[in-house]
Order: C-alpha cells, then sequence, then structure tokens
C-alpha cells in the first residue's frame, strides 16, 4: 500500500463542473440557434440536380388528372415531397397554399406535391381539410424519390422556367422563403 493523502472529493467536483457547465451552455446556444432561424434561407441544399434538367416526372394526379415536369416549361415549378403523417409537412402545407395563391393570377409558378409513403385516400382527405389546389402524385413515388435523391420529407425542389433545377430545400420551406429565393436567382441572371 502507498501512502499519501486520499483524494480530495471537493476536487472531483470542481473539476465535473468545470467540464459540465461549458457543455451545457454551448447544447443551450445550439439549441436556440436551431430554434430561431429562418427555415426557408437556411435549410438550402447542394444537390447534384442543381444547374441540371429536372429529372422525369410524370404520372397520375389524385383526383384522376395527369402530370407531367415537362409541360411547366415557362414557369417556376416548387417539387414538394411530403407525407400527411409528417409534422414539418403539416407545418409547411400553408405555406405553400399561400406560394400557389400568390402566383395563382400570374401563372408564374405553381406546386406540384409528391406523397411520400402514403394512401390516395389519405392525401385526399389532407388536401380537402387543409386546402392547396395543385397537382397530387400518389403513384411510383418512390421512384421519384429517389430520382431526385430525396432522403426524407418535407423536401422540396425549385425548377426554373427552364426546366433546370435551381434550388433544393431539406425541411419545412415557407412562402416568402420561395419567393426571396425566386427573387434572388432572378436578379442572377
Amino acid at each position: 500500500m502507498t501512502g499519501g493523502a486520499p483524494p480530495d472529493p471537493t476536487a472531483r467536483g470542481h473539476l465535473a463542473v468545470w467540464v459540465v457547465v461549458p457543455i451545457a451552455v454551448v447544447l443551450t446556444l445550439l439549441l436556440l440557434l436551431l430554434a430561431t432561424r429562418d427555415p426557408s434561407s437556411e435549410r438550402r441544399a447542394r444537390s447534384n440536380l442543381l444547374g441540371q434538367l429536372a429529372p422525369e416526372i410524370v404520372g397520375p394526379t389524385v383526383d384522376g388528372g395527369a402530370f407531367a415536369i415537362d409541360d411547366e416549361r415557362g414557369r417556376w415549378v416548387v417539387i414538394n415531397f411530403f407525407s400527411t403523417t409528417c409534422i414539418p409537412c403539416i407545418k409547411e402545407h400553408p405555406e405553400l397554399v399561400s406560394f400557389q395563391a400568390r402566383h395563382a393570377d400570374v401563372a408564374d409558378a405553381t406546386v406540384v406535391s409528391i406523397a411520400f409513403d402514403d394512401s390516395a385516400a389519405n392525401v385526399t382527405s389532407f388536401f380537402a381539410e387543409n386546402g392547396g389546389d395543385w397537382p397530387v402524385l400518389v403513384e411510383d413515388t418512390g421512384t421519384f424519390a429517389v430520382r431526385y435523391g430525396v432522403t426524407g420529407v418535407p423536401e422540396s425542389y425549385l425548377v426554373a422556367p427552364t426546366g433546370v433545377v435551381a434550388s433544393k430545400f431539406i425541411g419545412g420551406v415557407t412562402a416568402d422563403g420561395l419567393d426571396s429565393v425566386i427573387d434572388q436567382l432572378l436578379g442572377e441572371e
């Protein structure tokens, strides 16, 4: 047995305070930053599709119509991957309704939604309760998600009037945020 004084228990307590308090402060600041940031402008994401022609989206819509992305050339298109059970998707939906309404008279922009892992009945009910008058696809949506590299919902792509993917958004979007990005992209031309 070696001699010497036993370890001071208060020294350990002081060490723990010096380690735990800075970590708690950093985590609190991070949570504050995430809670107060603008979801539309800071969630723009990189994608291999940026600057490329939008991958093909062709199919029947939930209301019995048909949609083809190539038919939308000449106006901005927001392609929104969503699910009716996704809380951020539900939260962003009124923003998409607002965006669509702002552009309805001029017809310079539109929305198309692609229901991810959802049923036609759920989607029809969701739109009846929450509004939204744009094409919604529910068939072969996994194929579209793969083509666009979707990793989760909500995820949206902004396609320019030329048919080129101009921006990608991870998480919810806002009407103001979408319009801001369009204005910024128009200013770059």
